[in-house]
């Protein structure tokens, strides 16, 4: 990717635009009337729309990690840092409009990062439930099984069959999710 200033501002304006929008219905055409650029400008960031669009995919994707990670250092370990690690990642996805998710979905190079990242965000749950547990913040419960509970509930939200069964938006439906780990695990007063 091209480090420069130009496409690091090019590149958040199609995070924007993506999450806004979507991104199947794009021509390279279109990104480039939209961004106001040439369609050489956007083949720099990938020699394709497919590329074009797995790069501002990823790009969102490691702006949010750094953004809940970064949210999640400011809490001790126990309670506090498993709700803003979730909520973060809820409030990451908030911007990202319906047509975006399904687009995400629809797409399979796409879907493989958001997969990917979904993954990622299981294991940080399973890492924060241990050090509440350790920490003795929660009960004793079997973290790796509230953990891979967690981890299927993230996994179903990522495949878009919460929002499918319950109507709920991603960020709408880890905010639940968020609740219902917390008044299972917390040790009792």
């Amino acid at each position: 990717m091209l480090p420069t200033l130009r496409h690091e501002r090019l590149l958040d304006g199609l995070v924007e635009l993506f999450l806004a929008e979507g991104f199947r219905g794009f021509r390279v055409a279109d990104l480039a009337a939209r961004m106001r650029c040439s369609k050489s400008t956007l083949y720099a960031l990938g020699d394709s729309k497919e590329r074009v669009t797995v790069t501002v995919v990823q790009r969102f994707f490691q702006t949010a990690t750094r953004f809940v990670e970064g949210r999640t250092a400011q809490h001790p370990p126990g309670p506090e840092r498993v709700a803003a690690y979730l909520a973060a990642v809820a409030d990451a996805l908030r911007p990202a409009s319906a047509r975006f998710m399904e687009d995400l979905a629809e797409d399979p190079a796409t879907r493989r990062i958001y997969e990917r990242n979904t993954a990622h965000a299981a294991s940080r749950v399973r890492e924060l439930i241990a050090e509440g547990v350790a920490s003795g913040q929660f009960r004793t419960v079997h973290a790796e099984f509230v953990a891979d509970t967690a981890a299927a509930t993230m996994a179903r939200i990522q495949r878009g069959e919460v929002r499918h069964h319950t109507g709920l938006r991603d960020a709408d439906a880890y905010e639940e999710l968020t609740a219902l780990l917390l008044g299972g695990i917390r040790s009792p007063d």
